[in-house]
C-alpha cells in the first residue's frame, strides 16, 4: 500500500491510499479519484514528506482504518442516497426555494460550490458537506 497526499483544483489536500504508483495513476486517469471536500476530479499528487513503515502490523492497521471509514461513508452516502431527492447542480436554488416556503419541504442533495454554502449558512439555510466518495474501491 501507498499513501499519497492529493490536492483538487479547488485546492482541497486529502490523503489517498492505493495499491501502489500505477494503480493511483490508472484511477487518476480515469477521473476515479475525488475530492471528498467538493467531489472534483482534477486531482494531483501535492508535495509530501516520505514515511517511514513501521512495519507489516502498521501498514494492516492503517488499511484496516481506511476500509472502515471507506465503508462507513459509502453507508452514508447509502443513506442519503435513499432518504433524499438528487437535485444536482440545482442544490443551491433548491435549498432557497424549500427554505423560504417556496416548494414543499424535502430531504435533497447535490453539488454546492464553496461560495454558494457558505452564503446559503449566512442566510440561515440549515446544509452540510459530505465527503461523497465514488463507489469503485480507490
Amino acid at each position: 500500500m501507498i499513501l499519497y497526499e492529493l490536492r483538487c483544483a479547488a485546492d482541497h489536500t486529502f490523503e489517498g491510499w492505493f495499491k501502489d504508483g500505477q494503480t493511483y495513476d490508472r484511477q487518476a486517469a480515469a477521473k476515479a479519484v475525488v475530492c471528498p471536500v467538493c467531489g472534483d476530479s482534477d486531482v494531483a499528487k501535492a508535495p509530501m514528506a516520505p514515511r517511514l513503515s513501521k512495519g507489516a502490523a502498521a501498514s494492516d492497521e492503517a488499511a484496516q482504518r481506511a476500509a472502515a471509514i471507506r465503508e462507513a461513508l459509502l453507508e452514508l452516502r447509502g443513506k442519503v442516497e435513499s432518504s433524499a431527492d438528487y437535485v444536482g447542480d440545482k442544490f443551491t436554488e433548491e435549498a432557497r426555494r424549500i427554505h423560504y416556503g417556496e416548494t414543499a419541504e424535502r430531504s435533497i442533495y447535490g453539488e454546492a460550490t464553496d461560495d454558494d454554502t457558505r452564503e446559503l449558512i449566512e442566510e440561515g439555510i440549515k446544509v452540510g458537506r459530505i465527503p461523497w466518495i465514488p463507489r469503485s474501491d480507490s
